[in-house]
């Protein structure tokens, strides 16, 4: 990595949004996950939620466009389990939902920790979900059709967000963990030691807060004999 990748690199984790995700409620369209991450990326969003789909979770890197190896993915077996999540954390919940209570998208102040609920490809959010919103938004449509694709209508809220939180300054300085930066910063020296890690649910080896490896050849000697740490949730 040339220095002056890394610096960019690093200026771009560091503007992170620790305060601000994204809750995808049972959008089962791989392409729509993917573009959604996308999306994320852009927003400096470092995490999002996904509730598992009943068709269940695929993964499909192409409309992300490398996005997935900035943005972590938390995977949910349910819709209370991400609000659980993000309500520990002190995030107010916003969702995509037409309702005689939804305000304009641009109405709400996303300067604050939130969570934005987006729904399933035809269906919307679930009851469930309008219930336990703090509010309700909407896009205003203009034509025959009254919905958008998830990730579109994703794109269009989170480009609000982006201005709100820039006029605010919440990308000027970096609020994100040393140790979150760290490890993205190990995955871009290292890809194909941190695939290598994921495939055999190793743990990664011991890197310093640049992400740089502190032993690799002790680590290497590690894997061939058969004793590198795995993961403690294998």
């Amino acid at each position: 990595m040339t220095p002056e990748r890394e610096q960019k690199l690093l200026s771009v984790l560091q503007r992170r949004q620790p305060d601000l995700t994204l809750i995808a409620e049972q959008v089962h369209k791989p392409r729509n996950i993917s573009a959604l991450i996308r999306n994320c990326d852009a927003a400096g969003v470092p995490e999002v939620q996904v509730v598992k789909p009943k068709e269940g979770y695929h993964n499909y890197r192409g409309t992300a466009l490398g996005s997935d190896r900035w943005v972590d993915t938390a995977l949910h077996e349910t819709l209370d389990d991400a609000v659980d999540k993000v309500r520990a954390q002190g995030m107010k919940i916003y969702a995509a939902h037409f309702s005689d209570e939804a305000v304009p998208y641009r109405e709400v102040d996303y300067t604050q920790p939130c969570a934005i609920i987006m729904g399933a490809e035809k269906e919307g959010i679930s009851p469930r979900a309008a219930e336990l919103a703090d509010a309700h938004i909407i896009i205003p449509m203009q034509g025959v059709v009254s919905s958008l694709n998830v990730s579109t209508a994703a794109g269009i809220i989170l480009a609000e967000v982006i201005d709100q939180r820039l006029r605010a300054g919440l990308y000027d300085q970096s609020r994100m963990p040393i140790e979150w930066i760290a490890r993205k910063m190990f995955e871009a020296r290292y890809p194909k030691v941190a695939e290598f890690c994921r495939r055999r649910r190793l743990a990664y080896p011991e890197y310093s807060e640049s992400g740089e490896m502190l032993a690799p050849a002790d680590w290497n000697a590690q894997v061939t004999a058969g004793t590198a740490p795995v993961l403690e949730s294998a």
